[in-house]
């Protein structure tokens, strides 16, 4: 099986932590030079130090704030002026939990910017670029809301289904130029949000940690949360010669969870 990246250059938004981080790793491991792009600059200037490298490879990184379309916009027509980009990870944290039927309309105006609109920057700028060296690869890191809507997550579940429902369109638009277009759905995942959400629960229910922890492992098959480099060998494989014929997908990595096929 062909997984080896050498020659290619991926940028990885959300990157200076938790899956985004474990997947620049992956596709690092694998020869690739990556581009990280994240808002915290001594934080990305941190993960690109421990990435790993070999004599061929150069990993970077740049700054950008996904609240900020323009800003995105920005720094990706600056990226794509030095690089060649052959894989892009779309990876930006989830809006704010709450009811749908609570949230304030501008919620979802900026949860879509942040989302749909930073996300379509990046592939406009990119998708040119992969066409014409013949290797492409666009990898959308969202939830499993997009197969079943989870409670609570309203302005989140409406959003990622509008980014899975752009994604597969995209597929059906950049197959005849060998790009494949993909989404990766995570369940819970060992990372800072999970951390938020598992607090936040407590204080609501006057549960301990601990014990919202156990209550939510309970509902997945597997009865642990996924580790961010078990999300991250599904994002390299896509962005592998070997997932060439892989486009269109939206594949959970969750333990069994997703109650739906």
């Amino acid at each position: 099986m062909q997984l080896q990246l050498n020659g290619r250059t991926a940028l990885i938004s959300g990157s200076s932590q938790g899956i985004g981080f474990a997947a620049a790793y992956e596709l690092a491991s694998l020869g690739a030079n990556c581009v990280l792009l994240a808002r915290d600059a001594a934080r990305l200037a941190d993960a690109c130090s421990r990435l790993p490298k070999n004599e061929q490879q150069q990993h970077q990184f740049e700054v950008a704030d996904f609240s900020k379309p323009d800003e995105v916009l920005a720094v990706i027509q600056r990226i794509t002026s030095k690089h060649t980009i052959h894989i892009v990870v779309n990876n930006t944290g989830g809006p704010a939990a709450g009811p749908a039927h609570m949230a304030d309309p501008s919620a979802f105006l900026a949860a879509f910017q942040q989302h749909l609109i930073c996300n379509h920057h990046i592939v406009q700028a990119c998708w040119p670029q992969m066409r014409d060296a013949g290797y492409g690869r666009i990898i959308n890191i969202i939830s499993t809301s997009v197969k079943v809507p989870l409670p609570n997550l309203g302005v989140s579940n409406t959003i990622r289904g509008a980014v899975a429902s752009w994604a597969k369109t995209l597929a059906n638009e950049l197959g005849v130029h060998g790009i494949t277009v993909n989404n990766v759905l995570p369940g819970a995942t060992s990372t800072g949000r999970l951390d938020a959400i598992i607090q936040n629960n407590a204080a609501k229910t006057s549960q301990s940690v601990e014990e919202v922890a156990t209550h939510m492992q309970q509902e997945i098959p597997m009865r642990r949360f996924g580790k961010p480099e078990e999300i991250a060998a599904v994002v390299a494989f896509l962005a592998s010669p070997a997932a060439a014929y892989v486009t269109g997908t939206s594949i959970p990595v969750d333990g069994g969870r997703t109650g739906s096929i």
